[in-house]
């Protein structure tokens, strides 16, 4: 239980500290809307949850890889922020990732749709 309870704590600091990690959030709540809204399949709710939660993963390991950084080296040290950027870098690849995972899913919907 003492787990879970640390874990949301951790998930408490991250969308309470993390601008990105917020907008990532709204994006997933946006996306499920439609996901509503079109009745997508099992398997494209499947896809959505899995890409969702790979760009959430990879923004808090992002968040604990800059904020253990920041104290083990509070100073500027390029090698401290080439790993920042790194870690930044990882989120942009899985942010574009599930862009694109969502784009599959959608944009044939909306050509389905009989006003466009």
């Amino acid at each position: 239980m003492k787990s879970f309870l640390c874990a949301f704590r951790g998930l408490v600091v991250l969308f309470s500290t993390q601008r990105n990690a917020r907008i990532h959030l709204i994006f997933l709540v946006l996306t499920g809307a439609c996901g509503i809204i079109f009745g997508i399949s099992l398997a494209e709710w499947s896809l959505i949850f899995v890409a969702s939660g790979v760009v959430l993963a990879a923004e808090a390991f992002n968040t604990a890889l800059e904020l253990l950084a920041d104290v083990v080296h509070p100073g500027q040290h390029p090698m401290v922020g080439w790993a920042k950027d790194v870690a930044a870098g990882a989120v942009l690849i899985t942010a574009i990732a599930a862009v694109g995972i969502g784009l599959m899913i959608f944009i044939p919907k909306l050509a389905d749709l009989p006003w466009l």
